[in-house]
């Protein structure tokens, strides 16, 4: 198939997938809307964008950001910082301020984001949570549901200090958690249990749907701004937002106790801070069609895919799965070419730290390891997925789409 059929097969692929890109826009739509009031019941002004020095007192640009991430996610209050340098951090900054030693701690959507191995004593680390005397506990999905009956059983036989829950897939074939599912074991745990802390790990799911976490119970909830709401215009940092006596312990733990969210300069953070939130809900709608047409596209090439092009979406995020290492190698090449920044790099496996195994990674990216740009990225194992995530606007998304198509047809006909 030369490149001129290869557009109009992809061009065949968009008009099929109209339906979903309509629910997009409406989704898009209404978290602009949330943004823009937000924007305007905090009074936000030219003088907020400025930031300071030093200690950071009196930093009334880094309060707006946050009451307007307050707003936002329909909560207490929020941390919103560029000295957390990303969704791991703000995770391990929440996660030790809120346990104690003999404190135990369950997730309940399996084993966590690799990352967090050595951070919650999974893996072996003498700074982990259980070298302090934390205790973790883990229950599986079944079936890509919560194993009510198990979580009930545990509740029910242990205090529990704090659930937490991965909505992300991580490195994993599961399916990511919806915001209706969520909604549905947070008021299931709250029959049983009203004072453990639910903690919800965001990333990747900012603005997918009409509601975030904090809106359907949860506690807690966490994520980074060079994902989904930096809309790759933050450079760096992450939030937590959620109830006022949980996020001023996890501002205390990441500055100084009794200082909490009075310290921390804000640098040049609050305009990217700002403006990325601004931009956040087009951004998001543009990697969500983008994730659309490839899996929609990959599809018919005969690859297995999750979540199909009109599954309901909870993250940004799609497996492609191609069962063969070369393949997953040759795809992050693609989508390193297509990408604006070192596209003639090839991307190679490597040891990364906080991973088991070797990690391929295409990224392309104004800010280095931003997953709301178009990127991709998988382990050198069995049954070798990629997880594409990203795309700052359709239109480049699309541009790797055909790239893409380009390339596995060539494969075909050879």
């Amino acid at each position: 198939m030369d490149r001129k059929n290869v557009i109009e097969f992809v061009y065949d692929c968009e008009k099929n997938v109209s339906n979903e890109f309509r629910e997009i826009d409406k989704i898009s739509f209404f978290n602009s809307m949330k943004v823009l009031k937000a924007f305007h019941d905090n009074k936000v002004s030219e003088a907020h964008l400025q930031g300071t020095t030093g200690y950071g007192y009196n930093d009334c640009g880094r309060d707006v950001v946050e009451n307007v991430y307050r707003d936002v996610f329909k909560c207490e209050d929020a941390l919103v910082r560029g000295q957390l340098i990303s969704g791991t951090h703000a995770l391990t900054v929440a996660l030790n301020a809120m346990l104690r030693p003999g404190d135990i701690m369950l997730s309940i959507t399996g084993k966590p984001y690799d990352t967090l191995d050595k951070v919650i004593g999974i893996a072996p680390n003498d700074s982990s949570l259980i070298s302090y005397g934390v205790k973790y506990e883990q229950i599986d999905l079944i079936d890509n549901e919560f194993d009510k009956e198990s979580i009930y059983k545990l509740l029910l036989s242990k205090r529990v200090k704090l659930i937490t829950i991965q909505r992300s897939k991580g490195y994993s074939t599961r399916e990511s958690i919806d915001i209706n599912k969520l909604e549905r074991i947070i008021k299931d745990i709250r029959k049983i249990d009203k004072e453990v802390i639910i903690m919800i790990d965001n990333c990747y799911c900012e603005f997918v749907s009409y509601k975030e976490p904090t809106e359907v119970g949860a506690d807690l909830v966490v994520g980074s701004l060079i994902k989904n709401l930096g809309a790759g215009i933050a450079t760096n940092g992450a939030y937590i937002c959620g109830k006022k006596k949980l996020v001023e312990l996890c501002a205390e733990r990441l500055n100084v106790p009794g200082q909490g969210k009075e310290v921390g300069p804000s640098g040049s953070n609050n305009r990217m801070f700002l403006l990325g939130l601004y931009m956040a809900p087009s951004v998001v709608s543009s990697s969500l069609k983008t994730l659309v047409l490839f899996s929609y596209v990959m599809d018919k090439l005969g690859y297995k895919v999750s979540p199909k092009y009109n599954d309901k979406k909870a993250d940004i995020v799609l497996n492609i799965e191609f069962r063969n290492k070369y393949k997953l190698i040759d795809f992050c090449k693609i989508i390193q070419n297509s990408s604006a920044i070192d596209s003639y790099v090839e991307p190679t496996p490597c040891d990364m730290p906080g991973y088991d195994s070797q990690i391929i990674m295409a990224s392309g990216s104004f800010t280095q390891g931003s997953s709301i740009e178009l990127s991709c990225d998988g382990p050198l194992r069995e049954p070798y997925i990629a997880y594409l995530q990203g795309s700052l606007t359709y239109d480049y998304g699309k541009i790797a789409v055909i790239n893409a198509v380009n390339k596995f047809m060539e494969r075909k006909d050879e």
